[in-house]
Order: C-alpha cells, then sequence, then structure tokens
C-alpha cells in the first residue's frame, strides 16, 4: 500500500495577515518573493547600481513585472569588512532611490537599514517595510522609529561579533532580544518577519545547518524570511564566483520553502519566481485551487 506523507511546512499559523501598502500577505498561503535593489557601488553580489535613482525607478518596475512581492532597497553593502556609512551618506544614497522606485511600482517598499535615521526618513519617503539586519540592536532609536510608524518590521539575527554556541538557540537568543525590544516599545509581535541571518557571521557549515534546522524556529510562530540569494557559502560548495550561484541559489530558495520560508529574498526575481512556485505546489499542495500569485 503507497503511504502518504506529509511534507513538515504543514503547519498552523498564529501570525495573522499582514496588509502593506494595501496588499494582503497571508502567511502559509504562498511564499512571497523580495526584490534586492543594492544602491551601492560595493554590493558582494555584483549588482549594485549606486545613487541612481533612475536606475532603481527601472530595476523596481522589472521586478514587479517580474512577479516580485516586495521590493528591497539598501545603501549599505553587508559584505563582511565593509565600510559602516553615516546615517548622512547613506540617507543621500537610499531616499532618492525610495522615491524613485516608489513612483516606478505599486509594490510595497521595504528599508534595508540599520540607522534609525534613516529609517525615518526613508518611511517619509514611502517606504512600507524597515528590513534591520541588526534585529533593532544596533541603533538604540530604531524601535521608537518603527513604533512610530506602525509599519512592519524584518528583523534579522546577526551573528557577526558573538560568541558561537548552537546554531538554533544563537538565533533563538537574537529573535528573544528582539522580541523584547518590541515589547519595550509597543511594536505588535504580528507586525514583525524574523529572519535568521544566513551569511552573517556564519561559517559555511553553520549556514546549511541552518537551513536544515529552520522547522525548529517555527517555535516563534511567526513568518519567517530566508536570503540566500548568490551568497558566498553557495560559491564555497559549488567552487563558483558569484555569476554562477544561480542553480545553488534555486536549490536553497527550494530547500527553505520546504523547510518554512514565507519570503524569500533574491536577486534573480523571474528565475526565483518560478521555483517558489513549484516547491509551493509541492509543499503546500496549492496548485489546484489557484493561490494568488
Amino acid at each position: 500500500m503507497p503511504t502518504t506523507v506529509s511534507w513538515p511546512i504543514r503547519r498552523d499559523y498564529l501570525a495573522p495577515s499582514l496588509a502593506i501598502r494595501g496588499r494582503e500577505f497571508a502567511w502559509g498561503a504562498r511564499t512571497y518573493l523580495m526584490g534586492v535593489i543594492n544602491v551601492t557601488p560595493d554590493s558582494f553580489s555584483g549588482d549594485g547600481l549606486g545613487a541612481d535613482p533612475a536606475a532603481a525607478a527601472r530595476q523596481a518596475a522589472a521586478f514587479e513585472a517580474a512577479g516580485a512581492d516586495i521590493l528591497d532597497i539598501g545603501g549599505q553593502s553587508s559584505r563582511p569588512g565593509a565600510l559602516v556609512l553615516s546615517p548622512e551618506e547613506e540617507a543621500r544614497r537610499v531616499i532618492p532611490c525610495v522615491e524613485a522606485a516608489r513612483a516606478a511600482s505599486t509594490l510595497p517598499i521595504s528599508v534595508d537599514t540599520f540607522h534609525a535615521a534613516v529609517a525615518d526618513l526613508a518611511v517619509q519617503a514611502g517606504a512600507g517595510i524597515i528590513n534591520d539586519i541588526c534585529g533593532m540592536r544596533f541603533d538604540p532609536g530604531m524601535p521608537a522609529v518603527v513604533a512610530r510608524h506602525g509599519v512592519p518590521l524584518v528583523a534579522m539575527h546577526n551573528q557577526r561579533g558573538r560568541d558561537f554556541h548552537d546554531v538554533v538557540s544563537d538565533i533563538a537568543d537574537g529573535f528573544h532580544a528582539t522580541l523584547a525590544l518590541c515589547h519595550r516599545h509597543g511594536i505588535a509581535p504580528d507586525q514583525v518577519i524574523l529572519d535568521p541571518g544566513f551569511g552573517f557571521g556564519w561559517t559555511p557549515e553553520q549556514n546549511l545547518e541552518m537551513l536544515r534546522r529552520l522547522p525548529e524556529l517555527w517555535e516563534f510562530r511567526l513568518p519567517l524570511l530566508v536570503g540566500t540569494s548568490r551568497k558566498s557559502t553557495i560559491g564555497f560548495v559549488l567552487d563558483a564566483p558569484v555569476e554562477g550561484r544561480l542553480e545553488g541559489t534555486a536549490a536553497t530558495v527550494a530547500l527553505a520553502i520546504a523547510a518554512g520560508a514565507d519570503i524569500v529574498r533574491v536577486h534573480d526575481v523571474a528565475g526565483m519566481k518560478k521555483v517558489a512556485r513549484m516547491a509551493d505546489a509541492v509543499v503546500r499542495d496549492n496548485w489546484k485551487h489557484g493561490a494568488p500569485r
């Protein structure tokens, strides 16, 4: 007799849907795509646009046409050893590009920053999500900005500079610290999306372990965002430069979805849209039901 096996992602979502700029994000219905718009001159992924609003607008429109759900705009390179910009310099890069993308696209815009002043200006310029790779633990003013604007927060656990004990317990400790800040400043947990921080302070082996153990983070009952796209771990495994990591990215995106990712942050939107749709058909069994794309 054939045995029916339920995919491990079949879980109850306690976090309610989020409405962002008139769009509903119904956690568990499908995987959402966040398209990366780097307005840096030194992006690790080779796609930095520099502080060029026209280029950001073109990228925003192209990503929307390709099926992205969120645009993520950042002016601070997150590669190891990158110079930390002042809030003023980061704002000079980011804010005109947020304004240009807002005019060119109807999608929600996320601003990728750990500076409270930049986040504040970006929301005023049209961003609807704050994506902080330090989980609000770098700039003490960030929780107040998130709370005042009432926008969703993507909070990453960043392992850089921290002692290592265990992959999942270290991530969980970081999430608990961020959620404590949320509680202290009146930020509702259902406005928070958690990112375990693939590539931020981990060895390649630890990054791969993170993907394998992602279901252990379901205990937070909050949506999970995973960003593996073009990361150095893929290059390490495949012995491939940045431009040769598309297939490795596709594999990690599919496996992240199988392990519980609700949002995947990607550079190659059109290709990863197909990967996500196929993975959703297997994992969420939604292809017959006309799940919204």
